[in-house]
């Protein structure tokens, strides 16, 4: 059974992106959990630090601890609820970038590949055809790397399976970046950090009903 790190998580103050009555967006560093753990040492999580800014912040999605990026939360029930129905239908786009291991030789691609929980290898996902939940990823390539021979990509889930984007990059051949779960040892090695970043996010506010989209841009990825 893997095992994560030491929990020693980063004490940037918290980035907005965006407030209002409906919306809370945020970005989230690398290494901060999304909501606490079990035990008292797995507590401080973005969660916990919006809503001792924003009490009446609420859960609507999460991202891994060691992803980066945007994550949202509802102002009141009535948005924590009509955001989450906006995830549940796949109605809410994701754009995510991470820096994966070799040179991809395709421009794009699409990967179906369905996902369930490795059970006896906890938190680990893996593909299974004949459990698995559907799971699909499409793929650009935006930037080759030959000196360090990585990728740097663009990736849109279409659905939100937990680990996705890493098992897929895993069962293309081109896991990300640092990380611990699904790289190879020198894969895992090659960065500081699972070089994955939540960059856009498109949705329909709560309220106004208009189509709005938020970018958390990230440097040296």
């Amino acid at each position: 059974m893997p095992e994560l790190t030491e929990y020693n998580p980063p004490t940037d103050p918290l980035r907005i992106i965006h407030q209002d009555d409906d919306l809370l967006v945020m970005s989230k560093p690398s290494g901060l959990l999304s909501v606490p753990g079990r035990g008292e040492h797995l507590s401080d999580c973005l969660v916990a630090r919006a809503q001792a800014l924003f009490p009446q912040a609420l859960l609507v999605h999460r991202l891994d601890r060691d992803t980066s990026g945007l994550l949202v939360m509802g102002m009141n029930p009535r948005a924590q609820k009509l955001l989450g129905q906006q995830f549940e239908r796949r109605h809410i786009k994701k754009t995510y970038i991470a820096r994966v291991d070799g040179i991809v030789k395709d421009d794009s691609g699409h990967v179906d590949l369905p996902i369930i929980c490795d059970w006896p290898n906890r938190p680990l996902q893996k593909v299974c055809f004949e459990q698995g939940r559907s799971a699909q990823t499409d793929w650009q390539v935006m930037e080759r790397n030959e000196e360090s021979n990585s990728t740097l990509m663009r990736l849109f889930p279409l659905t939100g399976r937990s680990h996705q984007l890493r098992v897929h990059m895993r069962e293309i051949g081109h896991p990300i970046l640092g990380d611990a779960f699904y790289a190879s040892p020198e894969a895992f090695a090659a960065a500081p950090r699972l070089m994955l970043h939540a960059l856009e996010l498109f949705l329909r506010h709560p309220t106004t009903q208009e189509d709005i989209s938020f970018i958390d841009e990230i440097e040296n990825f």
